[in-house]
């Protein structure tokens, strides 16, 4: 009969993403917020791991996109690194948004999400605002620009 329906299971609710084609677009972009957000906070995937009892394993799967975040464990994720559901969701690009070489402002600022999701970035911005004299914070913007110039 029509009504034989499995019942999935928490291996079957996080199966990949997708076929060979490779990640969803908003699995990915998903996955680049929860990096973003549980660096941000200085949290290993280890302990996010245990805090949601998975394995860390299956956080770097989450992160990269590979496999999708069934609702009830992005809820879980969202508790665990104290933001709301749909701050996962947020700035995620138009996919019918056609991509130009030359990158405008607005497309920077789309940029810096990924951007602030790697361990130099929030090594340096950490240590940036460590420096308690905002002279010395300005020399060191003025110089990091100067260096990017180049």
């Amino acid at each position: 009969m029509g009504g034989d329906v499995s019942r999935q299971t928490g291996a079957q609710a996080s199966a990949p993403a997708s076929d060979d084609a490779g990640p969803h677009p908003v699995d990915i972009h998903v996955g680049s917020k929860l990096k973003q957000r549980r660096v941000g906070v200085g949290m290993t995937q280890e302990r996010l791991a245990r805090t949601i009892g998975i394995t860390f394993q299956q956080v770097q799967k989450y992160e990269r996109g590979t496999n999708r975040i069934v609702a009830s464990r992005l809820f879980e994720l969202a508790r665990a690194l104290d933001v709301s559901v749909d701050y996962f969701f947020e700035g995620m690009p138009n996919g019918d948004a056609p991509k130009h070489p030359a990158a405008s402002p607005r497309e920077e600022a789309s940029a810096l999400p990924s951007l602030m999701a790697e361990r130099d970035t929030l090594i340096l911005v950490r240590a940036y605002h460590r420096i308690g004299d905002a002279a010395v914070r300005r020399r060191l913007i003025d110089l990091v620009k100067s260096l990017g110039m180049s």
